[in-house]
């Protein structure tokens, strides 16, 4: 059984949801954070999910924040259609393939939705979703969002190059060309880096996402990190989801969807409020 990757929807854009195969219980690439570290129990409340079509088969991994016992939040390409269900995991080493692949189940599980604006032609500009789970998960900390239009205030000469975010996620340490692709390092750990903001509210960017850096010094997203949530700073504020590499091979530069602006905090705030 394959879980496969949702389409590259938009030109110059690839979406960093996992691909992996399944069989018997061994998974080649389960696709994490590149030049990062381990992030242990630095983050307990961000999560890795196996999305699900109604009839139960695993679709592609993705990572993600839980903001409250009931509402995980993640990329809207980790859960548009044909997802209708997410089994989420929140081990820091989740490195035994028996310990997620199909058909076992996670920690949590619950119904996916994506945003009403999503469209799967550009999903970049609207690329949030989010999972309710079926039954509550206490933690002693969740992830909050950010004020409303937080990034505007940064638009300054020298804020965005002094600007540092917390990435956390479960994606691929190390990604290679096909020719070497065995040397990919793929294990299902949660890892965190610090990349820095290179650019927002120019002609590359529109007025919905970021672009960070992804690259040896800072670290970066890559395969299975979408959704993962670009932390400001150190704190627990999550300003953005991991949304887009611009290469296959996860170097130089990369896409994180906001979520400080109205149609972020006003679809989601709308989940947290009916739990």
């Amino acid at each position: 059984m394959r879980l496969s990757l949702p389409s590259r929807l938009s030109a110059g854009f690839a979406t960093l949801a996992g691909i992996l195969l399944v069989t018997a219980l061994s998974a080649a690439p389960a696709n994490a954070i590149t030049h990062g570290d381990l992030d242990g129990d630095g983050h307990p409340y961000v999560g890795l999910m196996v999305a699900k079509d109604a009839a139960g088969n695993p679709l592609w991994r993705c990572s993600g924040t839980m903001l409250s016992p009931t509402v995980y939040l993640t990329a809207g390409h980790c859960t548009q259609a044909p997802a209708v269900t997410a089994d989420i995991w929140f081990g820091s080493d989740l490195t035994d393939a028996a310990a997620i692949d199909f058909p076992a189940h996670g920690d949590a599980r619950g119904t996916t939705y994506v945003h009403p604006d999503f469209d799967p032609a550009n999903f970049v500009t609207r690329d949030v979703g989010v999972v309710v789970l079926d039954e509550p998960v206490s933690m002693p900390q969740y992830g909050v969002l950010p004020e409303l239009n937080t990034f505007d205030a940064w638009q300054t000469k020298k804020g965005p190059a002094d600007t540092t975010f917390t990435l956390v996620g479960y994606g691929v340490q190390r990604m290679f060309p096909d020719a070497a692709s065995w040397k990919i390092e793929s294990q299902r750990l949660r890892m965190v880096a610090s990349p820095r903001l290179v650019q927002l509210n120019s002609a590359g960017t529109g007025d919905y996402s970021m672009i960070v850096s992804a690259n040896a010094k800072t670290g970066g997203e890559c395969n299975g990190d979408s959704g993962g949530p670009y932390f400001i700073g150190t704190s627990n504020v999550v300003g953005g989801v991991s949304s887009y590499g611009k290469n296959d091979l996860c170097r130089g530069l990369a896409g994180a969807f906001r979520m400080d602006r109205s149609w972020s905090l006003e679809w989601v705030g709308g989940f947290l409020s009916a739990t």
